[in-house]
């Protein structure tokens, strides 16, 4: 979807400043955070694809002042709302209503360290013909969903070279909206620094993207 959160190739947002040596979480709440998205998430109500998209609900104004796991606890309350996991008043006040049941949590405290260990894959076998081999030129299509998508503004409508093929990936367009996997061909495609910000751009840099089969149109 286009929104505040598509930020690449915009101007006015200020310089890029890495930090040195930065660390993993700033602040201690940030932890909790995490170790919240990942509880919560163990009871398969959502996918990462849908998380992904519920912080691209957040309003503009909001998304821009928030910091990075603040976005994440906003987007977490509203799945938990949404899929019934609480109310917003037992997520206020941290106590549950009155005569709810106890669940036993599918993730607990000995299982994490596994569970982190053995993450997850999106690929899939599954037959899905290569519409694109290394070499072949291909133009990112222009869309402009209302939905999830993982592919950015600056590079729609622009002129690339497909490099790799990773094989059949889960396809979030449909999977962030509950609508199946879809499986499809991922490629990595590189564009020229140019074709995406014009002649000032130096002629040698290049941006390289993992793009959808979906994305993607022959030239």
């Amino acid at each position: 979807m286009n929104s505040v959160h598509d930020m690449g190739g915009m101007h006015g947002l200020g310089p890029i400043a890495p930090e040195t040596d930065e660390p993993v979480f700033h602040l201690a709440w940030e932890t909790r955070v995490l170790a919240l998205t990942l509880a919560v998430g163990a009871w398969g109500k959502w996918n990462i694809d849908a998380s992904r998209h519920q912080r691209e609900l957040i309003a503009g104004r909001d998304y821009l002042a928030m910091s990075y796991y603040e976005k994440w606890l906003t987007g977490l309350i509203e799945l938990i709302v949404k899929t019934g996991l609480a109310s917003r008043s037992e997520i206020a006040t941290g106590r549950p209503v009155k005569g709810a049941s106890r669940l036993v949590p599918p993730l607990n405290a000995a299982r994490v360290a596994s569970v982190l260990a053995a993450g997850g894959s999106f690929t899939r076998d599954v037959a899905a013909p290569a519409r694109f081999v290394a070499g072949d030129e291909v133009r990112a299509r222009t869309i402009n969903p209302a939905g999830h998508t993982r592919l950015p503004r600056y590079v729609r409508g622009r002129r690339g070279v497909v490099e790799r093929d990773h094989g059949v990936h889960v396809f979030p367009d449909s999977n962030a909206h509950g609508a199946g996997e879809c499986p499809q061909r991922l490629y990595g495609v590189r564009f020229a620094a140019r074709e995406l910000w014009g002649e000032t751009s130096a002629k040698r840099d290049t941006v390289h993207l993992d793009l959808w089969d979906a994305y993607l149109e022959p030239v």
